[in-house]
């Protein structure tokens, strides 16, 4: 399944495309009645599904400037052929339209459809208010009158439960000279050519008389002016029964979210004995991607998506299979909140193997039809191209590919995209972040875009947080984001085959140091540092460090990796515990990796095997080269089990000097068999008391024994 059907640019959802004279008809009365066909009309046009009462013909501005009119008569949508046909009567203003008029022919393509959707109209003026001063992409303001902030000029008011915005004229009207005549054969062979910009060339004839009464004389065009005006993120129309009893705005009276710096020449006609002092407009919004809105302006969507069931159920609207992509773009809390199947975008990106350097060519462009493939490439190329002009967050299945990061982090994007919600970090390894997916989050976060992760095993929604100073991070749950920043990180190293007998032990353990944190002024302990501990995240003795950070109220964190699927291995499978709020998990080639990433600020061992070894070395290494501090490491169990372990590796390093000047490590790990211990070693510590680090005692026994 694919479904772009939605995400068209051809042309707005409240206008049509430009339409053609296809018959014309001259009558005595100096009109003309004409048939208009109008092709390639987008599915998405409103007008398709209102009553015929709201869908007006709008006339080229150039026609209307020269005096033409035209009123609707009937008017056919066809949906199925994405046309329409129309029945217009076109009457002249003045002599320049009368000789304009009969140069009219088939094939001059002479207005549009509008849409003037009732649910569309902006009733109240802040939503207008709050574009004042703002500008797009390219420095052009929002909305204004005149300049960039445009509000002194602009007055809102909210009149029949509709904005009205009434544009200051300026004094004095527009009159042509008499080479407009000239011209007129040349614009009327232009109307042939739909992308032709023609109504430049009328100013050319323009002459602004700025003495002259804005009055309107019968039978003929009356041409005024306001300063510049710049509409991008509505639909403007005039609003006739607002203007001078007798007065008419031609039908050329609708500004389209184009109008940059122009719009400032209105046409009208009938008559009136009072002097016109300002035009009145309503607005239409445009489609929710296309309508310039802040992200901070969306209070309802902010509102959603704080509370994650709204995003857990968004994500149930999405196509099946699973193993397909998916990706939607989201503007506005109601979107969200309605979220049907089709409006997802799906794709299955095929996994293939890229050929690498050895042929540069064809990976750069394998690499591209890749990106192309993905389901979110869509709407990221839309906002670089500047048809998504809203900001909003971006639902995806998966957790984007590393090779979306160009587009990702490119400024248009960066600019629009305010946050990634994904359900699974990978199609081909489930919850096992890649080397080049923990990149990717690391550079995200640099560059202030949010990530957020569904997690339907805990059925909580994380967010990726780095550690300050740290080139990691984890996912954690959205009320305790504060806590993982500032928490002091204990962690708990041992097997995942035995549960051990040291839960009571470290329970107390924990209780004690919340105690002492009351009692002390530490930089890495003290009552206003939170604590956090850290496992592998898995069974046995990760299991029972978990589960006890959750009885006494810590921050439960685990690094987990994917032990499974390796026939050939010799490796227990670990499956998960249940009591982890915040985590990050690896894929098994990046294990060292994970190692290196645990960054504890305490460590602490129980019984293990291999991997409780290696970690035991890598915490030594560690603490030589400086990378950590010189704080204490804890052992739980009896002097006869370390020292089987530690002991002779330790004393032949001694006896064969390779570990000359850095014996020192040994004081830095402490044997304990209970809590009491445990907590006199670090209460010594935090007090500065505990004798550890360069210079201090070395122990023959490559650790310290505390009773």
């Amino acid at each position: 399944m694919f479904n772009e059907s939605y995400l068209k640019f051809a042309h707005y959802d409240l206008v049509t495309p430009d339409g053609k004279i296809e018959k014309i008809e001259f009558l005595k009365d100096g009109t003309a009645v004409a048939t208009i066909i109008i092709v390639n009309i987008l599915d998405t046009f409103v007008g398709y599904h209102l009553d015929d009462q709201h869908i007006y013909f709008n006339l080229k501005s150039t026609l209307a400037q020269l005096g033409l009119q035209s009123e609707k008569t009937h008017c056919y949508l066809d949906k199925k052929k994405s046309t329409a046909i129309c029945q217009i009567v076109l009457s002249s203003y003045g002599p320049i339209a009368e000789k304009m008029l009969p140069l009219l022919c088939v094939g001059a393509y002479i207005g549009k459809l509008f849409a003037a959707d009732p649910s569309r109209r902006v009733r109240n003026p802040d939503y207008l208010q709050r574009m004042f001063g703002r500008s797009d992409r390219y420095g052009k303001p929002l909305l204004s009158l005149g300049g960039m902030q445009g509000s002194d000029e602009l007055l809102l008011e909210k009149i029949d439960g509709r904005t009205v915005a009434f544009l200051s004229l300026l004094k004095g009207v527009v009159h042509y000279d008499k080479g407009i005549y000239g011209l007129l054969e040349t614009l009327a062979k232009a109307l042939q050519f739909p992308h032709m910009k023609i109504r430049n060339f009328l100013s050319l004839h323009q002459n602004f008389l700025p003495d002259e009464h804005r009055l309107a004389q019968k039978n003929d065009i009356l041409l005024v002016k306001t300063l510049p005006l710049h509409v991008r993120t509505v639909f403007a129309k005039v609003v006739d029964p607002l203007l001078p009893q007798g007065l008419r705005h031609t039908s050329a009276s609708i500004l389209e979210p184009d109008t940059k710096a122009s719009g400032d020449i209105y046409e009208l006609f009938g008559h009136s004995n009072k002097e016109l002092e300002d035009i009145p407009l309503e607005f239409y919004t445009l489609e929710p991607y296309r309508e310039y809105v802040f992200f901070s302006d969306r209070d309802q969507l902010q509102v959603c998506i704080d509370n994650p069931s709204y995003l857990f159920k968004a994500f149930e609207s999405s196509p099946k299979p699973l193993h397909h992509g998916a990706a939607v773009f989201i503007f506005k809390g109601d979107q969200l909140m309605h979220l049907k199947e089709q409006d997802w975008i799906t794709k299955e990106p095929h996994l293939h193997d890229f050929p690498g350097l050895t042929n540069p060519t064809r990976q750069a462009l394998m690499a591209e039809r890749y990106i192309q493939d993905q389901p979110s490439y869509p709407f990221l190329k839309a906002i670089e191209e500047g048809l998504i002009t809203s900001q909003g967050i971006l639902l995806t299945r998966y957790f984007p590919s590393p090779l979306m990061k160009k587009m990702l982090l490119s400024n248009l994007v960066m600019r629009n995209l305010k946050g990634i919600y994904f359900q699974y970090p990978s199609r081909s390894y489930g919850d096992y972040f890649s080397h080049e997916d923990r990149s990717l989050l690391l550079d995200l976060a640099k560059f202030g875009i949010p990530v957020f992760w569904l997690d339907g095993v805990s059925q909580r929604m994380l967010q990726y947080v780095p550690k300050p100073n740290k080139d990691a991070g984890m996912f954690v749950p959205m009320d305790q984001v504060d806590a993982f920043l500032r928490a002091t990180s204990f962690g708990i190293y041992g097997s995942n085959l035995i549960e051990s007998t040291f839960e009571t032990e470290l329970e107390e353990l924990f209780l004690g140091l919340k105690n002492l944190s009351l009692h002390v002024d530490h930089p890495l302990l003290n009552k206003s540092i939170p604590i956090a501990l850290i496992t592998g995240g898995g069974p046995g003795v990760m299991e029972v460090g978990n589960r006890v950070a959750r009885k006494v109220g810590v921050l439960s964190c685990a690094n987990v990796v994917d032990f499974s699927g390796r026939s050939s291995r010799v490796v227990h499978e670990q499956k998960t515990n249940p009591y982890i709020d915040a985590k990050m998990t690896y894929r098994l080639d990046r294990l060292v990796e994970r190692q290196a990433e645990f960054n504890l600020d305490f460590p602490i061992f129980l019984h293990g095997g291999i991997g409780t070894d290696f970690e035991y070395c890598l915490e030594e290494v560690r603490r030589k080269i400086g990378s950590s501090q010189a704080t204490p490491v804890l052992l739980f169990g009896t002097k006869d089990y370390w020292s089987d372990k530690i002991t002779s590796r330790f004393k032949r390093n001694l006896m064969e000097g390779t570990i000359v000047g850095s014996e020192w490590v040994s004081n830095c790990f402490f044997c304990v068999s209970n809590a009491k211990a445990a907590l006199k070693v670090y209460k010594h510590y935090f007090e500065g008391t505990l004798r550890i680090g360069k210079g201090e005692p070395y122990y023959e026994d490559g650790f310290v024994i505390i009773t």
